[in-house]
């Protein structure tokens, strides 16, 4: 696949869908794979390039998962790919644990640079987003001499046991695994979108951070013994949720007031996803600890929990992976720090601005269309029953989502009810403008 050709940016269907190979391999699947996968529509990849990606039946397709917001560079980006063979040939692998490797420093330099917040950072890899997570709750814990965490409702952290216990996002993803960590607290999410009390966002907000203090430090835990306040700055799999940044500034008052960790999650919302390298820098906040990953080496398994150096105080033996910062992974994430740097981030900004401003008025415009909402290419569709009521209608997203790949476009869900936008930053005008068309025909249908 090659995106020299203007006529290669877009779908191209060839076959019925799924065709014939497609379907020999969901078969297949169905036959050996662990069925607690989820799988919307049978899409079986094969190759990709940019914001494309080809099924094996030759079928053209635009990309607006990036692979679940991993492939920020676009599939198989060029400089990427080099990077990664040039690397693959030269070591494989020697584990950063026992031994040192110069990429693996580099990279941590990096990002403790462009990490937000001031002072000096250190860096520990792991090989995901939920292992990046576990890193920030034993570092919290560690650190602190505590034990409890405060999450909130709606929240996805992962699904090893530890981050697992901060997940609130969908009883399927904890049903028959507890008992789970104790000494986990969930609370509200900045809900300003419909706030069940009627309240205006900015109030909404504080008003869910200040029941920690109000409720949740009279009530339940005392603050002395709670370790981090863990918070995504844009909820993800809740539904694409983007909090008034008083929200993440009431959680950073809180935490500095009470010496607790403020931890962020920008497993999703980071690596110039919403147009900036941060979500958090929308809100002027600095965590103490930030779990990266995803975007963080363009589709190579990669995580990092990035901390103060005044936070990571532990001490060797305390925490290690085998596999984290492996340099092949290295070497494609400081590659794709660099593409970010170089534009990609602000690419993320201008065409989220601009799929925005035609977005805004689809609550007024269709009646299924409860809100809009996002940052950069970060953009969440609610689907709602009627304008008045605004109940969440699951079966209406669905159906978007089937009917969008029916046309050449992948899509996926988030929260109950929402449409979760997020392409590679690669994307281009005319990729967008292809997307918002079909959503908007399959939207008016409804």
């Amino acid at each position: 696949m090659s995106e020299t050709d203007g006529a290669d940016l877009l779908p191209a269907l060839v076959t019925e869908l799924p065709g014939p190979n497609a379907r020999r391999i969901v078969e297949l699947d169905r036959e050996v794979c662990s069925p607690s996968y989820t799988r919307p529509y049978p899409f079986v990849a094969r190759r990709g390039q940019g914001a494309m990606v080809e099924d094996v039946d030759g079928n053209r397709f635009l990309d607006f998962t990036a692979g679940i917001a991993v492939v920020a560079t676009g599939h198989c980006h060029p400089r990427v790919v080099e990077a990664i063979q040039r690397q693959a040939a030269e070591l494989l692998h020697m584990s950063g644990t026992d031994f040192y490797l110069e990429g693996l420093a580099r990279l941590a330099q990096k990002l403790a640079a462009i990490a937000p917040g001031e002072g000096d950072k250190k860096v520990y890899f792991g090989n995901s987003g939920t292992e990046a997570i576990e890193g920030a709750m034993k570092l919290a814990r560690y650190h602190t001499g505590r034990d409890k965490f405060i999450a909130f409702l709606g929240a996805f952290h992962g699904r090893t046991m530890g981050a697992l216990s901060l997940t609130a996002s969908k009883t399927v993803q904890r049903k028959r695994f507890g008992p789970l960590i104790p000494g986990v607290y969930h609370i509200p999410y900045a809900y300003c979108y419909r706030c069940a009390y009627g309240l205006q966002p900015e109030t909404c907000a504080v008003e869910c951070a200040t029941v920690i203090e109000r409720e949740l430090f009279r009530t339940l835990v005392p603050a002395s013994e709670v370790a981090a306040i863990v918070v995504e700055p844009i909820q993800g799999e809740g539904g694409y949720v983007v909090p008034p940044p008083k929200f993440l500034q009431e959680l950073r008052r809180i935490a500095t007031a009470h010496g607790i960790a403020l931890v962020f999650d920008e497993v999703q919302s980071g690596m110039g996803r919403t147009g900036k390298m941060w979500a958090c820098q929308h809100a002027g906040v600095s965590p103490d600890i930030l779990a990266v990953a995803k975007g963080i080496a363009s589709g190579m398994p990669l995580g990092a929990t990035i901390a103060s150096a005044e936070f990571m105080d532990w001490g060797p033996g305390a925490h290690a992976s085998t596999f984290g910062g492996n340099p092949v992974s290295v070497a494609a994430a400081l590659t794709t720090i660099e593409l970010l740097e170089q534009g990609l981030a602000d690419n993320a900004a201008q065409l989220g601005a601009a799929m925005m401003d035609r977005l805004r008025d689809w609550p007024l415009r269709y009646s299924v269309v409860g809100d809009v909402r996002g940052q950069g290419l970060m953009i969440g569709i609610e689907l709602v029953t009627d304008p008045v009521s605004k109940q969440k209608a699951p079966e209406y997203r669905d159906r978007v989502v089937q009917e969008a790949f029916r046309r050449g476009l992948l899509v996926l869900g988030c929260g109950e009810n929402v449409l979760r936008l997020m392409p590679p930053l690669v994307l281009e005008k005319p990729q967008a403008d292809f997307a918002l068309d079909v959503l908007e025909d399959v939207i008016s249908r409804l």
